[in-house]
């Protein structure tokens, strides 16, 4: 039994009655903490609940320094804002921030500057009476009379979509069920596509919904039986094609529809092949299509609309310049790409002239922002870095002008009292891993600042330097923040993916190690002043490094973390597992199974003297259930040889990504940096 924590105006006691109140005859089973995984039993809720009441007794001494910090937070965000006006056809429309009210409020006008002018979806509204709101699909129909919308009021991810009137505002008698992301309209507006996910949260069917009829009247369109598949449905830009990718973690399959023959039979562009990973979109007369076929960082190809499975190469494979989106447009093409860790924008014409959009060579972020209009040569982007907040900008594609339509505010901000750099650490196994970092100008480089290292480094994400109002309370105070880009992401191209996956997984976790290594060495930080962080597979990525390392870090921040991945991935029955495999193994078979268990933060918690540790979970969490991290804790409790704090919050009403509300959501951030400025 680890030693009770000790917190000023907390009994130690406490702790140690969670421990053995909770804790309870197993049986036959080696896994002590297993009976966490029902939350049915009132003795999982009891644990959960007791948890819950600690992490609210450890966190009351510091009230006063949340309340600081969240005032701090709220201070440099201009609560009442606007978005930049998009047009679509005849419309413009804008979201909405409105201050002291949690959720968003989408409008549109006849002009850019009446485009607040009418309520389309108020979320503040939907979310009455409700603790927990999100919206899915906000979906308009061609001829911009009908919403498609869809909500989730407890963060399970399944959704109930609704059909609204635009002209009065009232929503139609249409409500389908248990719903996923993803909606598509038809071309005559009578029709609207769907997907519908199974037991194990894999979205799996496409539906079609006739309006004005009830649900049990819609018609099956396509049905996925291979588990490691998703399907998602879109529409064109063009508006002239419905397009549905079934998806695995390593092969792809993609059907279209006419959107003006909503109920004609699907056409298959090409059959799936094991690794052959392809997306199709419409681009005028003939279809464009992005593939890794004899291509390992991607190629964009053309096909005929009359036989869309004869491919003709458009843009050739490049290594170490991965294209990771195309974009059509009447005139042109934009391809959205990563090199040397590094996303740009690239333009292509239909007579294959190119240009780069122009972003600098700082590390930073670009994205395609909304651009819903198919005929125009104005391109609109978001960019930001670690030291510039959001910025959307608006460039002709040929001549190169640009305009900057609206920068995030951020009031009592001083933006140049920030520096910023990139610098590489070597990994275990030679291989340079780049590392991004922030901090208050005057923090001296002199291995005395404490630092917070984040990463993910899984399912080839690649997590592109942002910019946060709240980090800056925490480099005000001076620390220095740094972002991690370990294989298993995407920065570097498929190699940086493909060798931090599967039997390559320890890569990740060395990378993250020498990561931080690296800055200690360099003076970027105080040796026992280091904390981590990262969420679901980050999360997996701190919790692994944890237990790798207790020694190199002060504190651990795990949101939502996959921790208990043996167990998780050999039940099949289980949200996402078989989906999952082709990303980390099938743990029910060697060589996987000793290579799974040889990293697995759960198995590997053995007695060690950890880090502080602060993990949060979601009742509700269909992605990573909340048992992983509870049962995480639990071990963690018993083998601990040290008394840093160990403190564990679930929310009750929530999901995998948190309170939904963005007062609660800076709230939490607070209390995230309460735990790092008290623990480190």
């Amino acid at each position: 039994m680890a030693p009770a924590v000790s917190v000023p105006g907390v009994q130690p006691p406490l702790a140690e009655r969670r421990a053995h109140t909770w804790q309870r005859p197993t049986g036959p089973t080696e896994d002590p903490y297993a009976w966490l995984s029902n939350p049915q039993d009132p003795a999982t809720l009891g644990y959960l609940h007791a948890e819950n009441a600690y992490c609210e007794e450890w966190f009351g001494p510091h009230a006063a320094l949340k309340e600081t910090l969240f005032g701090e937070i709220r201070s440099r965000i201009q609560e009442t804002d606007q978005s930049v006006p998009v047009r679509k056809g005849p419309w413009w429309y804008v979201g909405r921030t409105i201050e002291g009210l949690s959720y968003g409020v989408h409008c549109r006008g006849n002009s850019a500057g009446t485009a607040s002018s009418h309520v389309l979806l108020d979320e503040n509204r939907e979310a009455e009476g409700s603790d927990y709101f999100a919206l899915g699909a906000f979906d308009i129909s061609p001829n911009h009379r009908l919403l498609a919308w869809s909500h989730d009021l407890d963060g399970s991810e399944e959704y109930v979509l609704r059909v609204r009137d635009l002209d009065t505002g009232a929503d139609l008698a249409d409500r389908v069920e248990r719903t996923y992301y993803g909606t598509a309209w038809s071309a005559d507006n009578e029709w609207i596509f769907y997907t519908v996910p199974d037991e194990a949260m894999r979205p799996y069917q496409l539906w079609r919904h006739r309006i004005g009829t009830e649900q049990s009247a819609d018609v099956l369109v396509l049905e996925e039986p291979d588990e490691r598949f998703f399907l998602e449905v879109d529409l064109s830009r063009s508006g002239a094609w419905i397009i549905v990718t079934l998806e695995s973690k390593e092969s792809s399959e993609v059907w279209l529809i006419r959107a003006d023959n909503p109920t004609g039979e699907p056409l298959r562009v090409r059959e799936r092949l094991d690794k052959h990973e392809y997306a199709v979109d419409h681009w005028g007369d003939c279809f464009v299509v992005l593939t890794n076929l004899d291509a390992e960082d991607f190629r964009v190809m053309t096909a005929s609309i009359d036989d869309p499975a004869a491919w003709t190469e458009l843009v050739p494979h490049e290594s170490g310049r991965r294209i990771t989106g195309v974009e059509p447009f009447a005139t042109h093409l934009v391809l959205h790409q990563w090199a040397d860790a590094q996303p740009g924008l690239r333009v292509m014409f239909r007579d294959r002239s190119t240009r780069r959009i122009d972003v600098g060579d700082s590390p930073c972020d670009v994205e395609f922002s909304a651009n819903p209009e198919y005929d125009t040569e104005l391109l609109r982007f978001d960019y930001q870095s670690l030291m510039q907040p959001r910025g959307t900008f608006e460039e002709n594609v040929r001549t190169g002008e640009r305009a900057l339509l609206k920068q995030t505010p951020t009031p009592n901000v001083d933006l140049a009292a920030y520096e910023t750099t990139r610098t590489w650490a070597t990994s275990s196994d030679g291989e340079r891993v780049p590392v991004d970092l922030v901090w208050r100008r005057g923090t001296e480089r002199n291995s005395t600042a404490p630092l917070l290292l984040y990463g993910y480094g899984s399912y080839e994400m690649s997590i592109a330097p942002w910019f946060s109002v709240g980090r800056l309370s925490l480099l005000d105070r001076g620390w220095v923040w740094a972002l991690a880009h370990p294989r298993g992401g995407g920065e570097l191209g498929r190699r940086w993916y493909r060798n931090g996956k599967l039997l390559n997984k320890r890569n990740t976790f060395e990378d993250f190690i020498a990561c931080a290594e690296h800055l200690v060495a360099e003076g970027w930080a105080h040796p026992s002043r280091v904390a981590i962080e990262g969420g679901s597979a980050g999360g997996l990525l701190v919790g692994a490094c944890a237990t790798m390392r207790p020694e190199l870090f002060a504190s651990v921040v795990a949101e939502v973390p996959f921790l208990d991945i043996v167990t998780t991935m050999s039940d099949p029955t289980l949200p996402l597992t078989v989906t999952e495999w082709e990303e980390w193994g099938d743990p029910r078979s060697e060589p996987f199974a000793s290579y799974m268990l040889g990293y697995s933060p759960y198995d590997n918690t053995d007695a060690a003297d950890y880090p502080a540790t602060y993990v949060t979970a979601g009742l509700n969490d269909p992605r990573v259930s909340y048992h992983e991290p509870a049962k995480w804790v639990a071990r963690l409790r018993s083998v601990n040889t040290g008394s840093r704090p160990i403190v564990f919050k679930t929310e009750m009403g929530a999901g995998h990504g948190g309170p939904s509300g963005r007062y609660d959501a800076w709230r939490d951030l607070a209390q995230t940096f309460v735990f790092l400025l008290a623990t480190t």
